[in-house]
């Protein structure tokens, strides 16, 4: 019996052991990359980039209203590339041409993502809500 307890024991401090390092390994993965950064955080670039659109954009030209989704691409240099627009609406590739003038207008450069101490490209997300009245960065 105590045979069977010594081998019960072993196998469950092993288990332990075991899952203490599959821990580990994971916490050392996820910070292995870094997602990419605005001078100031996202909210900094929100600010920045519906400035320009304010300035460049003539917003009575889309007959499209309510929230718009834009997705971009950051390369591993912290340039923005590859910008869509979520939903698609008539006259949308005018729309991303605008957007992306606006997008080259807006000072400061991504820091690009790390991932293993190396730049990569990596993909932001922000939603506008967009009307004839307004812009809303929601």
């Amino acid at each position: 019996m105590k045979k069977y307890l010594l081998i019960l024991s072993l196998l469950l401090v092993s288990g332990k052991v075991f899952s203490q390092e599959t821990a580990t390994q994971t916490q050392q993965t996820s910070s292995n990359y870094q997602k990419a950064e605005f001078p100031g955080g996202d909210e900094a670039f929100r600010k920045e980039f519906m400035n320009m659109v304010h300035a460049y954009i003539d917003h009575s030209l889309y007959a499209f209203q309510g929230k718009i989704t834009l997705v971009f691409n950051i390369d591993s240099k912290g340039k923005i590339n590859n910008i869509d627009v979520l939903p698609k609406f008539k006259d949308s590739e005018m729309f991303i041409d605008d957007i992306k003038y606006a997008a080259k207008k807006v000072k400061g450069k991504w820091k690009p993502a790390i991932k293993n101490g190396a730049p990569v490209d990596s993909k932001f997300v922000m939603k506008i809500n967009f009307s004839h009245d307004v812009y809303d960065a929601g």
